[in-house]
């Protein structure tokens, strides 16, 4: 069943418009009588039926509040250097799907790729709206938030969370061959984690010493090296099985 996301609060009766109205009406010919699953800005469920149809909104009906919260125990933001267009959006949905729920795309030395401002954020636009049909998918709860590409440097100044709770931040780097993610993660109990993957050639030694100076602990995930897609997808996974609710 198909799953919306409502900008608001779920009541009796409510209508949808923009993207998700037009899919309904033009995509999928939807037709009253049939349900789909929406999710409030509070991250409330419910089952709702569609009931008419105008130029440029759907009205639903509510018919049955659900008990579907999907969302992890713990916070996880993905700092991923800017990989080739596909791997990108491969990497961003497979997020999503593990439950991180923020994406920071980040420009360091050794990215293949290059985008003037006005790429940038077509590029950031098109990865927000593949984080958004992953979550619904995947049937989260909440939307994930992809930040507009930022360099390293800028990256380092600040936590992408904004408020003081504690925030383990751990980086994958090919040249730690003594801590591992899985015993960094059994050292800690926070609930809140900052994962930062490198690029297709790596973190330079500067940016991995500028990394450590910001705060960041390097670990690595065993003796073989990974893709840089690879990495960030085998990572968030460790992170969550280890501290979330994979495979609970």
């Amino acid at each position: 069943m198909r799953r919306l996301f409502y900008k608001g609060i779920l009541a009796d009766t409510i209508e949808i418009g923009g993207p998700d109205a037009h899919h309904l009406m033009h995509v999928m010919r939807a037709k009253p009588g049939q349900k789909v699953i929406v999710v409030d800005d509070e991250n409330q469920v419910a089952r709702m039926e569609m009931v008419a149809f105008s130029a440029e909104k759907v009205t639903l009906q509510l018919k049955e509040r659900l008990e579907a919260n999907t969302e992890s125990p713990i916070e996880l933001a993905l700092g991923i250097c800017l990989l080739k267009a596909d791997k990108m959006d491969f990497v961003v949905q497979k997020a999503v799907e593990l439950g991180g729920n923020r994406i920071v795309p980040i420009f360091s030395h050794n990215c293949v790729v290059r985008y003037d401002d006005k790429k940038a954020k077509q590029r950031r636009d098109r990865w927000q709206k593949i984080a958004d049909e992953a979550a619904k998918q995947c049937g989260r709860t909440a939307l994930v938030e992809v930040l507009p590409i930022e360099t390293m440097k800028k990256f380092l100044e600040h936590a992408p969370y904004e408020d003081d709770m504690d925030t383990e931040f751990l980086f994958c780097y090919e040249n730690e061959d003594k801590l591992s993610l899985k015993e960094s993660l059994r050292r800690t109990t926070s609930k809140r984690y900052l994962l930062l993957v490198g690029p297709e050639g790596g973190f330079t030694l500067e940016e991995a010493e500028a990394i450590v100076a910001a705060g960041g602990q390097s670990v690595t995930l065993g003796p073989r090296i990974l893709r840089a897609e690879t990495a960030a997808v085998a990572g968030l996974s460790i992170v969550q099985y280890e501290k979330g609710d994979l495979g609970s």
